[in-house]
């Protein structure tokens, strides 16, 4: 008996670990959450005799927090661009900056241990809304200030969303943690 129980123990630490690189997958605009509930579905799946614990209820909870993380992040995205008056232009540039300066801000955050990527990606990514969001509304002809204003809004926008996204990441790493304990 004791043998099961600390191979159960020993997997959910393996499973909180990977949540939490996996997470911290959430500052250069990847699916961090999503990746969360795979390897939570992975672990409800290999392991049935932990299904009290983490089975697919709980999977299924961290689907719907996940699902919770996207639509925050999104939302707050593109109504920050959206408020300050954005065309769609606007707005799919920002998301495609978005991408582009988080993996170009991990790159660049490299040399500081452990924080400076995660720091840089978050920077790169709101940089990166803010540049595509102001070259869609001047490619769109508008005044100088008009798409400074844009780009504010879209840099403000993405900071909100990934805070939030940050946040549901976390909410769900401890869902898993109060599960897999209890």
């Amino acid at each position: 008996m004791f043998d099961v129980e600390f191979a159960h123990y020993a997997w959910l630490v393996v499973l909180l670990l990977s949540a939490l690189t996996a997470w911290t997958t959430n500052f250069v605009a990847l699916p961090g959450n999503w990746i969360i509930v795979g390897f939570s579905a992975l672990f409800a799946w290999a392991l049935p005799s932990s299904a009290d614990q983490i089975g697919w209820h709980t999977v299924g909870v961290l689907a719907v927090l996940a699902t919770l993380g996207e639509v925050l992040e999104f939302s707050a995205g593109a109504a920050g661009a959206a408020n300050q008056g954005a065309s769609r232009r606007a707005i799919a540039l920002a998301l495609i900056g978005t991408v582009v300066g988080s993996v170009a801000g991990a790159i660049f955050g490299l040399p500081v241990p452990l924080i400076g990527p995660l720091l840089g990606a978050l920077a790169g990514g709101a940089g990166g809304a803010y540049a595509g969001a102001y070259l869609g509304e001047m490619w769109k002809g508008n005044t100088l200030e008009h798409s400074a204003s844009v780009g504010r809004g879209a840099l403000i926008g993405r900071l909100l969303g990934t805070a939030g996204k940050l946040l549901v990441g976390v909410v769900m790493i401890g869902t898993l943690a109060v599960h897999g304990f209890s």
